[in-house]
């Protein structure tokens, strides 16, 4: 969704087998609900390796600008305007890293980097001014009653006058739904201040991946038919998790955002793991496998092999996402 426009008015031990792989699921569930705590007053920073590492310190930086942001939010209006893309243009005109249109960028880019101009395709001016947009229409909207960060959110999609005339987030579904989505991608830039729930649908998953054990890998196998049942690493997922109802995106470092990220030491059945070459940088993780437990996964590895399980503890090991419905849906189609 781009939002840079004018704004709308109306509107596990290997070979145990399948008994014993479930039963750690089942296990491995009651104990992570039970060890679930609160830990309050954090401020909410940056996963690792959630934000490119190019741009991660102006994102910390910039996103603790006013009360009503932080770095995790920002991360998230940033991913789902552009995929984090400098060169990124829209159909609407809107441009770069944060799809600022030129109008709305004449009046409020900034020159972040103090070089004397403002340039919209430059990250160290378009994050800042994000940042700083962010917390102006904040600034509009302080004495509006609720969340004040989703008042921030509803009038920079809603515009701060009718945030206003509402009293809240406007009845409006685009904006309620802008929201909700921004709101639910922060869990996934955020580093977590408690321990992450179970999920729901984890068990399901495994059960459909450990069925295609010994399947041959393809490059770009969904499993369809016609490529005869065989699948890649971020297929496999995929198909996974849509046969518990939760529809992923196509490849491994979109799917890396679709719920927040437990750490090594709190993985539990059913969580996807991620593998990359550079691990500072999420986007460009080229490797995904369900986490089955005992240091274990069940993926597709590469041309040649097949669907096996494989343990984690590799040098390109990037990090872990437990899947949430919510997550999913609040991934942009296209990034």
């Amino acid at each position: 969704m781009t939002v840079r426009r004018t704004w709308i008015v109306v509107t596990a031990v290997v070979s145990a087998g399948a008994a014993f792989m479930m039963a750690l699921v089942i296990g491995v569930y009651v104990i992570g609900g039970n060890l679930a705590n609160e830990v309050g007053g954090a401020t909410r920073q940056l996963a690792k390796g959630a934000v490119p590492a190019i741009y991660q310190p102006l994102v910390a930086k910039w996103g603790n600008l006013c009360p009503a942001l932080n770095p995790a939010l920002l991360a998230a209006q940033l991913y789902q305007e552009s995929g984090f893309n400098p060169r990124a243009q829209s159909g609407a005109a809107a441009q770069g890293i944060a799809q600022f249109i030129p109008g709305t960028w004449a009046t409020h880019g900034v020159d972040g980097d103090g070089d004397g101009d403002r340039d919209v395709w430059d990250p160290n001016d378009a994050i800042p001014s994000a940042a700083s947009y962010d917390c102006q229409l904040a600034s509009y909207v302080k004495t509006v009653p609720g969340n004040s960060t989703h008042n921030m959110l509803a009038a920079y999609n809603a515009g701060p006058d009718a945030v206003i005339r509402y009293g809240g987030v406007p009845p409006y579904s685009e904006t309620q739904n802008y929201v909700k989505t921004i709101t639910t991608l922060e869990e996934s830039f955020a580093a977590p201040v408690t321990r992450v729930d179970p999920s729901k649908q984890a068990a399901g998953a495994i059960y459909f991946a450990q069925k295609k054990l010994g399947t041959p890998y393809l490059w770009g196998g969904n499993g369809t038919a016609d490529q005869g049942g065989r699948f890649d690493c971020s297929g496999l997922t995929k198909a996974a998790y849509e046969s518990v109802g939760i529809t992923l995106p196509r490849v491994a470092n979109d799917q890396y955002n679709a719920g927040p990220h437990p750490k090594r030491s709190e993985l539990l059945p059913g969580d996807l793991v991620f593998f990359s070459t550079d691990l500072g940088n999420s986007r460009a993780i080229h490797h995904v496998g369900i986490y089955v437990g005992g240091g274990y996964m069940i993926d597709a590895p590469y041309t040649g092999a097949v669907i096996r399980f494989d343990p984690i503890d590799t040098s390109e090991y990037f990090g872990a996402t437990r899947v949430t419905e919510d997550g999913a849906k609040a991934l942009p189609k296209t990034v």
